[in-house]
């Protein structure tokens, strides 16, 4: 595998960083994670922008991401990936400097590490749907910043893992939130209901994605708190995000999701997002 490290296209066994660097020690950085379909990457602008909102919140040097496109499109061309899936991850950090908390010195050049990989989505899940289990959002208050310090949902998705189940899904002062890589919706009489964009959700690009869908479908849609003590009344429920796309769910903790089986809605925006992505 090819990977890009600080200006150089190399063999990933071959990408060294500092002992020093911030995201090393501190996890002081922000990353972006970039679908690519037959070697067309999925609303590149979008996640740009999210990066680049990320590196301002967290006061880092924002005019380095104006690289990743080219960046990923190498990447995705050097590692032969045209065809088919792939993802591709970006990762930029405040760079290697002195272990001190404060910022370090003006003029610190940033880390920036990308790499490629072949990708295939979750079709049988698609297909069937999921488990996921509920989990106590111990999150910090800015899941709006896509930062690589994600020691909370680590162990969420342990947990997951644990429990047989596909995703683990943050409740916070008893209103669901987001999964661990996921937005999180439900369907309650024929209306697709998702948290609002607030620091407490990462803004995703699929999210946006399938809420156009959902205007264009004639779904009606209300950006609210979905509360976990409702969520026994909801006719669908649904992951949507870039490694699962619209995923939909039929079991949540022990007890089961509608009938058993993925929702009418679910299914519509499922081929609209296929469509979305291929045409």
């Amino acid at each position: 595998m090819i990977v890009y490290l600080n200006g150089q296209f190399v063999a990933k066994d071959e990408a060294r960083i500092s002992p020093d660097d911030r995201g090393f020690l501190f996890a002081d950085g922000v990353y972006e994670v970039i679908r690519s379909y037959d070697g067309r990457l999925f609303r590149t602008r979008e996640h740009l922008e999210r990066l680049v909102r990320s590196l301002r919140e967290t006061g880092i040097e924002a005019s380095v991401a104006g690289k990743v496109p080219v960046i990923a499109e190498d990447l995705i061309r050097r590692n032969k990936l045209e065809q088919g899936g792939a993802l591709v991850y970006v990762q930029i950090t405040r760079g290697a400097a002195p272990r001190k908390h404060a910022f370090p010195d003006a003029g610190t050049p940033c880390t920036i590490y990308a790499a490629a990989s072949s990708f295939a989505a979750p079709e049988e899940e698609q297909k069937d749907g999921v488990r996921i289990i509920l989990v106590p959002d111990i999150r910090w208050a800015r899941c709006d910043i896509k930062t690589v310090a994600l020691v909370p949902n680590v162990l969420a998705s342990q947990r997951a893992k644990e429990n047989a189940a596909r995703e683990a899904v943050f409740v916070r002062d008893g209103v669901v939130t987001e999964g661990t890589h996921t937005n999180f919706c439900a369907v309650f009489d024929g209306t697709l209901v998702t948290h609002p964009k607030t620091n407490h959700i990462l803004a995703g690009i699929t999210r946006d994605a399938v809420l156009e869908l959902c205007g264009e479908l004639g779904i009606p849609v209300l950006e609210a708190p979905v509360f976990e003590a409702d969520l026994t009344r909801a006719q669908e429920i649904l992951l949507v995000g870039t490694t699962v796309e619209v995923t939909p769910v039929v079991e949540v903790d022990s007890w089961q999701v509608g009938d058993g089986v993925p929702g009418p809605i679910t299914r519509k925006l499922q081929r609209a997002f296929l469509e979305m992505v291929t045409g």
